[in-house]
């Protein structure tokens, strides 16, 4: 499955030009693809999903993470009194309670769907998110799937792996190279939407400089392709469209082991 879009997002009071393009790939060695991205762009929200689970219903969980968030949004959006059904948290402001208890919500309503049908037993999905509000970004995940920043000819990784591979890091820091490409559980994910009743969303806002691009994916692409490697494409592109396409051939040439999804967004002062 292809799919791509691009497009530019409404400017927001702080004048911030959002343009942006996405691609998802089944990739070279599966069936079916269990990944999933939207946006919604009156909130300037964007979502990249990997899903797990036999029989399709890694597919399942993806979509359901992504619509569960987007009827949040929308709800919480045309009624200002509508009931949130988790309570607001002192420490962060009204946008993170908002993105945190979306992506909670979706995690209740991904397990519950898989503990009353057999079919959907054990499914699961990883989800990245960000939101531009003005002259700031905020990023929120559960999972392996990323958010990356492009800025001044670098790249950083703004997410941490909620993995086997990384927790093993942060006990052992000096960790080789090597050490870390034979890891045997590298891609054992250590928290996911659906695993749990509960779950803990990391988020973190960032200050956004104009020519910012930021990088969502899953895993298809981060596990195929560089950092490095992932900087110099999307900047050497010609557009987001070329550079999204570019991205998901890079990692079909590499292997292509697993369903790749990106998305870019470039963010320019108006």
């Amino acid at each position: 499955m292809r799919i791509e879009k691009q497009g530019t997002g409404p400017e927001h009071t702080v004048s911030m030009k959002i343009r942006y393009a996405a691609k998802t790939d089944v990739g070279m060695k599966r069936t079916h693809n269990e990944d999933y991205f939207s946006l919604i762009e009156d909130e300037q929200l964007f979502l990249v999903a990997d899903g797990m689970g036999g029989h399709a219903s890694g597919e399942v969980a993806s979509k359901m993470a992504a619509e569960t968030i987007s009827e949040f949004y929308q709800r919480t959006r045309d009624d200002e009194d509508a009931t949130w059904p988790y309570k607001m948290d002192r420490s962060l402001s009204y946008i993170e309670n908002r993105m945190v208890c979306s992506i909670k919500l979706a995690n209740l309503r991904i397990f519950e769907t898989s503990m009353r049908d057999i079919r959907y037993k054990g499914m699961g999905t990883t989800i990245v998110a960000v939101m531009v509000c003005g002259d700031k970004i905020y990023v929120g995940h559960v999972g392996d799937s990323r958010a990356y920043r492009i800025r001044d000819g670098d790249i950083d990784q703004l997410t941490r792996d909620h993995s086997l591979l990384e927790d093993y890091k942060e006990a052992k820091p000096d960790m080789t190279e090597e050490e870390e490409r034979n890891f045997p559980h590298k891609n054992v994910i250590t928290r996911a939407l659906g695993m749990r009743e509960t779950v803990q969303v990391d988020i973190r806002a960032h200050q956004i400089k104009s020519g910012d691009v930021y990088v969502l994916c899953s895993d298809g692409l981060s596990g195929m392709v560089t950092d490095p490697q992932i900087k110099d494409i999307t900047l050497n592109a010609k557009s987001l469209e070329r550079a999204v396409a570019e991205l998901v051939d890079s990692a079909n040439r590499s292997g292509g082991t697993d369903n790749i999804t990106t998305l870019l967004l470039q963010c320019i002062a108006a």
